[in-house]
């Protein structure tokens, strides 16, 4: 009798391998991007370029971790890149929506997650409790493909 089961170590989660994850980010950055997303990406991008890093931490307040956790968001240093390429899809979404309300808080949003990418460079990634947590890479990922600034 022929054995069905599937090896568990031969088979790679595309859920949790990080080549797999950034790549779904580049493939998110290649698809229609609204403009309040590049204009945050140049920003972030800029800055980093000309310094290789970001020297100031940028401080998140409560109101816009508030607003994360109106949409069950978390911060930055406690999300996964696929978590991440959600979210950037749902923003991506919300920010062509017909609702005044969700283009704005979707704007603020992507602004936040570039200051915290701000704030987590800054203190050269001392800030990231688990290796499992690396959504960070994602949000960095997709806004270097997006920025007009980084090739």
């Amino acid at each position: 009798m022929e054995d069905t089961r599937i090896n568990n170590n031969i088979v790679t989660n595309f859920d949790e391998d990080l080549g797999a994850g950034l790549l779904r980010t580049v493939l998110l950055a290649k698809t229609a991007v609204p403009y309040s997303h590049k204009r945050a990406a140049d920003n972030f991008v800029v800055i980093k370029r000309m310094y290789k890093f970001h020297t100031v931490k940028a401080v998140v307040t409560l109101a816009e971790y508030d607003l994360l956790k109106k949409y069950d968001m978390e911060p930055l240093e406690n999300t996964t890149i696929n978590k991440i390429n959600d979210e950037i899809e749902f923003l991506k979404k919300w920010s062509v929506s017909e609702n005044k309300e969700l283009r704005h808080d979707a704007d603020k949003i992507i602004i936040i997650r570039a200051k915290e990418l701000k704030n987590i460079t800054a203190s050269a990634y001392a800030n990231i409790p688990n290796e499992m947590y690396n959504g960070y890479k994602a949000i960095e990922k997709y806004f270097e493909e997006i920025t007009k600034f980084y090739r």
